[in-house]
Parts: structure tokens; C-alpha cells; sequence
């Protein structure tokens, strides 16, 4: 005989699943048990259930496959909906595992009781109660399938006395399906879009994660059109290296060269990506969409040319369709300005920038005290970090400063809540990555406000020997709202953090902790913690008013941030 519990894990392991994430609890006390059973699955218990949902989100996004979480009755499972979401929104296939209260007290107002199909229901692509054995495993399979074929998140509830059913000995084992092959778009809207971008004189191609497994078929249409090529955050990785026609990410993050590439081209091609931010789209132009999702065409921009279907076989298709544009002023001029915009950038980046006088203004406006600028911290981590390292980062500055700082080049993978926009992603995130594969470096780029607020998870990267590296960006601010305050003239006012030294807290834990406050230090503390064996925290106290100038800052935002500033030394007590 065999219980619903062992089912379920016999079933996870047969299909792939190395570790469940979670915290243990009374009614899940079966599945924990038919784990410690299973050689094939490492438990990770977590401190916090949140970061054991967006762990498992993480190692789902790197694998490409289904990982799994647990949370037990009521709060425990409850905690789990903020990864949950980050998943959903990533499109992530995840399984959750949640307890429930006895069957015969459902309903009954019992302790602890919540109604998780309905808690749930908003975030799954998939959520069901199992409240008989006969039920499995055809309601494992529905869960798993959906979740694998709609990339999203299903929600398995168990209630206490469920898990340890018993089944028949000849119950057969679940087996799983894939997600359904795609096809490309139709061939008439591929003909009609290649006569479109064969009449264009200049053309831009806005690129995303959707994609990356076109990479080669994308760089062969930019390199037909003449494109200068803008990525989204999450293109970074796969288009950063070796790609002549990349000029950097739109949006707040962006730069100029990406603003007027937008603003000078006849035609926008969108592949893959489904970025949010309207007000950076360029008006009047004639777009063409590439998309798998039909759901997500036009809903950004207006779309005259939709084609809907897998972007390497869309792209495959229309490449032979396309005439080689022999003039290049477009690409030019906007690899020329992305040069020089980098090049610009880079300046910051040196840590005796103050002393010099191209520095002078920006110290006195940004930086009178000389503290240590977070360009010169990403830097360094560009600098120090393997050739195959994983990234993960917080929402907020941090984002900031690996996107205009830290190249996806070589085999580097990039991970972050960036549709969801969470606080505390980035250690949880590292978590789950390092724990794929031990001995690949995995960086967490972490805000002194996201780090705090999951702080007690540092134990989880000791007591499962998760190397992860975590520097942290410690600005005693939450940066991206206060930068966001003074845009629009209001003084900052909540966003100042009375931090801790976190390297003494981590060293309390059990990692390596290591505490920079002068710019002079930064190389060298970066290449040694990243040499360092074992989990390490580096806490490194940076400038809490540098400013992130956006692509194309506009006259309000100048005067807004001005004001900001007087208002804030007004009120100053010091």
C-alpha cells in the first residue's frame, strides 16, 4: 500500500523534482515525512514561507521546469502568496502544496481555517482541496499539467488527515505532460510585415525575454534592417554580449541613445516582450508585434501587425522575406549616442571621480561628503563575478545599477521580481538558484530595506551550505522611493532605514560578513568575498542621494527634484 502523501513525492521525484521548499507543519506532517524518505529530494526549510515560494520561482525560471513549495493551515500557507504572485507574473510553473484544516472542520470556522480555493484562486492556473484518496492521481496530474502547459502557478491543498490515505497497491504512478509545441505566426501576416520593414527606412526593434531562445534569428533580422536593437530589463540576458546592435534598456532605467531610437524610427518591431511602461513608447509610428501570447498584443501600444506565434520560428520565417538595408545612418547614430552615454557612465564608476574636475559639480549637487557611489560598487561586481555567475536583485536602486553597470555576457543568468516589483526578492531568489547547483556563483544584488525585510532567511544559505554571495547596497534609504518623492517635489519623508551593520548580524548567523565604507575598499572587498567559500554578506555603505538620470529627464522632473531638495534642507534638524 501506499499513502497519498508518498504518491505525491514519488510522483514529483519521477518527473525531476530535486528539492521542496517550505516550513513544516502539522498537516502536511505526511508529505514531510514521504520526503524524509526520499533520497531523490532535498528539504530546505525555510524561516519565512515567502522566500521558500519565490526560491522555488527561481530555480523554475533557470530550470525551465516545475519546482515546488509548501506551506501549512492558514498563516503558513497565507505567507506564501507574494512568491506565488512573483511566479505568476513570470510565468512560472510552480506547484504549491498547502495544508488544510481535518475534512470533517472545514467550514466550521476551526482554527487556523482559511478557504485557500478561494485565497488561491486569483494566482493559479490551477487549485483544488483533495478530500479523498480516490481522487488521486488524477488531481496530481490535472495540477502539474496545468501548471507545466499554462506556465503558472497550481495549488494543491491537503487537508490534515488526508496525506496519509492509504491507496491501492495497483494505483498507477501520475505521469506528467509538457508544455504544447508552438508554431509560427500566420504566413500572410509574416508577408504582410516583411513588406512593411522592406518599405521603412528606419526601423527599431524593441527585444524581450520572450526572445531568448530566437537570439540567432533576432540578430540576423537587426543585422538585415540595419536595427539598433533596445532591451528590455529581462533580455539583458542573451543580448548584451557580442551584439553590435544593442544600445542598452528603455524605461526609467534607459538611456538617451534608446529615447531618440524610439523617436526616429518609421517602424517599431516588438519581439518577445510585453514591456509595461506606455509613456516610453514612441507616438506615431507603425509597430509590429511578435508575440506567443495573442493576449498580450496591442495591449501596450497600438499594434498594426500582429503576429502571434513562437518568435524564433515567426522570425525564421520572415528573415528570407526581408530585403538587406545597405544604409545605416539609424544604427549608427544610435550606437554612436549609446557610446557615449556609456562612456559617460563609466566616469562614475572610478572611485577617485570626486577629486577630479569633471566630478565637481555632480559632488557638490549629489555627493558633498564623498560617501562611496553605488556605479563604483557595480562596477566591481561587473568586474569580479564569473563568466557563468547568476544575478538576482532587489526592486528599486539595485536594479538600477546592474542594469547600467553589470553585462549579461558569457553564460550569466539574471533573475528579479520585475513584474511583480517586490521588496526582498533578491536573497530569497539566490537561495533557490544556488541551491540548483552549489558550486556555481550566485550573486545577490540586495537593498538595505529588502535585505532587512527577510533578514531571518540568511540562517537558511548556513544551515543548507548555499553559497550564495550577498552584497548589499546600504544607502540607509529606500532609494527608488525617495528618488521617486523628489521627482514630483515632495521632500522624502518614511524612506530613511536606522540600519544595523549587517555584517555583524551576518556574522552572528554563521556567514562571512565583510563592512565597506570607503570608496578605496570596494575593488578589493568585492574580489575577496566572491573568492571566499560558503555563504558571504558584504555590507557596503553607499551614497544615498545619487541621482539615476532617466532617459530623457523633462522639465518638471528637473524643477520637481529641485524643489524636493529645498524642501528637504529646510527641514533638515541638522
Amino acid at each position: 500500500m501506499t499513502t497519498v502523501a508518498e504518491l505525491i513525492i514519488d510522483a514529483l521525484a519521477g518527473h525531476g523534482v530535486r528539492q521542496v521548499w517550505g516550513v513544516v507543519g502539522d498537516a502536511l506532517n505526511p508529505i514531510t515525512d514521504a520526503i524524509r524518505r526520499e533520497d531523490r529530494i532535498e528539504w530546505i526549510g525555510v524561516r519565512h514561507e515567502e522566500v521558500a515560494a519565490f526560491a522555488a520561482s527561481a530555480q523554475a525560471q533557470l530550470t525551465d521546469d516545475l519546482a515546488v513549495c509548501m506551506g501549512t493551515v492558514g498563516p503558513g500557507a497565507i505567507h506564501l502568496l507574494n512568491g506565488l504572485y512573483d511566479a505568476k507574473k513570470t510565468r512560472t510553473p510552480l506547484l504549491a502544496i498547502l495544508g488544510q484544516v481535518p475534512r470533517e472542520d472545514i467550514g466550521s470556522d476551526f482554527f487556523q481555517e482559511v478557504d485557500n480555493d478561494v485565497l488561491f484562486a486569483d494566482v493559479s492556473v490551477y487549485c483544488a482541496t483533495v478530500t479523498s484518496a480516490d481522487q488521486m492521481p488524477s488531481v496530481l496530474e490535472q495540477a502539474v499539467n496545468a501548471a507545466l502547459s499554462q506556465r503558472g502557478v497550481a495549488v494543491l491543498s491537503l487537508p490534515g488527515d488526508v496525506g496519509g490515505l492509504e491507496l491501492p497497491r495497483d494505483v498507477k504512478t501520475p505521469s506528467f505532460a509538457g508544455p504544447s509545441p508552438d508554431g509560427p505566426a500566420a504566413l500572410n501576416e509574416i508577408r504582410d510585415a516583411a513588406r512593411v520593414l522592406n518599405e521603412a527606412k528606419r526601423i527599431t526593434m524593441l527585444v524581450g525575454r520572450g526572445a531568448r531562445d530566437a537570439r540567432a534569428d533576432v540578430i540576423t533580422v537587426a543585422s538585415l534592417l540595419g536595427a539598433p536593437m533596445v532591451l528590455t530589463l529581462k533580455a539583458k540576458e542573451g543580448f548584451e554580449d557580442d551584439n553590435p546592435f544593442e544600445i542598452g534598456q528603455s524605461g526609467l532605467i534607459g538611456n538617451p541613445a534608446t529615447a531618440e531610437a524610439f523617436a526616429a524610427c518609421d517602424v517599431l518591431l516588438m519581439v518577445g516582450t510585453d514591456f509595461p511602461y506606455k509613456n516610453f513608447y514612441p507616438d506615431g509610428k507603425v509597430v509590429i508585434q511578435i508575440d506567443r501570447e495573442g493576449s498580450h498584443i496591442g495591449r501596450r501600444t497600438a499594434v498594426e501587425h500582429a503576429l502571434v506565434g513562437d518568435a524564433r520560428l515567426t522570425l525564421e520565417a520572415l528573415a528570407p522575406l526581408l530585403d538587406r538595408k545597405e544604409h545605416r545612418t539609424h544604427l549608427h547614430i544610435a550606437r554612436k549616442a549609446y557610446d557615449a552615454w556609456t562612456h559617460l557612465q563609466a566616469r562614475l564608476t572610478d572611485p577617485s571621480y570626486e577629486s577630479k574636475p569633471t566630478g565637481l559639480l555632480r559632488r557638490k549637487i549629489d555627493n558633498p561628503s564623498s560617501r562611496i557611489r553605488p556605479e563604483v560598487l557595480a562596477a566591481s561586481i561587473e568586474r569580479h563575478a564569473a563568466s557563468d555567475a547568476i544575478f538576482t536583485t532587489d526592486t528599486g536602486m539595485c536594479t538600477v545599477w546592474l542594469s547600467r553597470f553589470v553585462r549579461m555576457t558569457g553564460s550569466r543568468r539574471l533573475i528579479g521580481s520585475y513584474n511583480l516589483g517586490s521588496m526582498a526578492n533578491a536573497m530569497p531568489h539566490a537561495l533557490g538558484a544556488s541551491a540548483i547547483d552549489r558550486k556555481r556563483q550566485v550573486i545577490s544584488l540586495s537593498g538595505d530595506g529588502g535585505i532587512s525585510m527577510l533578514l531571518g532567511d540568511l540562517i537558511t544559505a548556513v544551515t543548507h551550505d548555499l553559497p550564495i554571495k550577498i552584497v548589499v547596497f546600504n544607502n540607509g534609504r529606500l532609494g527608488m522611493v525617495k528618488l521617486e518623492m523628489e521627482q514630483v517635489g515632495l521632500p522624502e519623508f518614511g524612506t530613511v532605514l536606522h540600519n544595523p551593520d549587517f555584517s555583524a548580524v551576518a556574522q552572528a548567523i554563521g556567514l562571512t560578513g565583510i563592512r565597506v565604507t570607503h570608496g578605496d575598499q570596494v575593488d578589493a572587498a568585492v574580489e575577496h568575498a566572491f573568492a571566499l567559500p560558503g555563504p558571504v554578506l558584504l555590507d557596503v555603505v553607499t551614497n544615498p542621494d545619487e541621482i539615476a538620470i532617466p532617459p530623457k529627464p523633462t522639465l518638471a522632473q528637473g524643477w520637481g527634484f529641485a524643489i524636493a531638495k529645498t524642501k528637504e534642507f529646510l527641514i533638515s534638524p541638522e
